[in-house]
């Protein structure tokens, strides 16, 4: 990245909402998918600059339509991809870990944007009273509707409240593969997903549930 000075430069639109030296903490996210990438670039393009992401996938032609990449990248790692596109967008190099998350160590605000209950039960093994990691994001989505947990790993209530909601795969929504994502529903998760990172970094209120029915724009904290 830039020197501080150019940096100022660069964000000098943003620096009364957020200036990129309180965004300078690690942040960790799992899945490189559809949210993922989305979350990704905007946290890159915000100036989030500590930004490392777990993912063992390649990218297939079914998922230029809504993740963030380029048909070019096909047949690529997921990781690899995205970190490429990141680079050309922002000029940040992200840590790409080219494996499934299986219960490693983790540090700094994780995001779990899988489309599995078996790795988020892994993460929050991880996450829960760990006092590396000030703050776990989760955000679930089925078609154009989302849910998205904002949790303090070492609040006993949201962990208990959390934990409430760690169903199994078994229990998840399944839908058909023509309704699983749209290229807007990822991009407003990830707009949202940034602003509570935002919210982290001043030190502000965030809500610990919040619903997001795109059809009927609404959002339900």
């Amino acid at each position: 990245m830039r020197d501080n000075q150019n940096l100022q430069n660069r964000f000098l639109r943003q620096l009364d909402i957020v200036p990129p030296e309180k965004l300078s903490f690690p942040v960790t996210v799992i899945g490189a998918g559809a949210i993922g990438s989305a979350t990704v670039a905007t946290l890159a393009k915000m100036g989030c600059s500590d930004i490392t992401v777990w993912d063992a996938d390649t990218l297939e032609d079914i998922n230029i339509p809504n993740q963030l990449c380029k048909p070019a990248m096909i047949s690529r790692p997921k990781v690899e991809a995205l970190a490429e596109l990141v680079d050309e967008l922002t000029e940040i190099q992200i840590k790409q870990v080219n494996r499934r998350y299986m219960g490693q160590s983790l540090e700094g605000v994780v995001i779990v944007t899988v489309d599995n209950m078996t790795t988020r039960q892994k993460v929050w093994k991880r996450v829960k009273l760990n006092r590396k990691i000030p703050l776990l994001i989760d955000a679930r989505m089925g078609a154009e509707f989302a849910r998205i947990y904002t949790i303090r790993p070492l609040n006993i209530e949201e962990a208990d409240f959390y934990e409430q909601n760690l169903y199994s795969n078994d229990d998840a929504e399944h839908l058909p593969c023509s309704a699983r994502s749209i290229i807007y529903c990822p991009t407003v998760i990830a707009g949202y997903i940034a602003l509570l990172v935002k919210q982290h970094a001043l030190s502000r209120p965030i809500p610990r549930e919040v619903l997001i029915d795109l059809p009927n724009l609404l959002l339900q904290t």
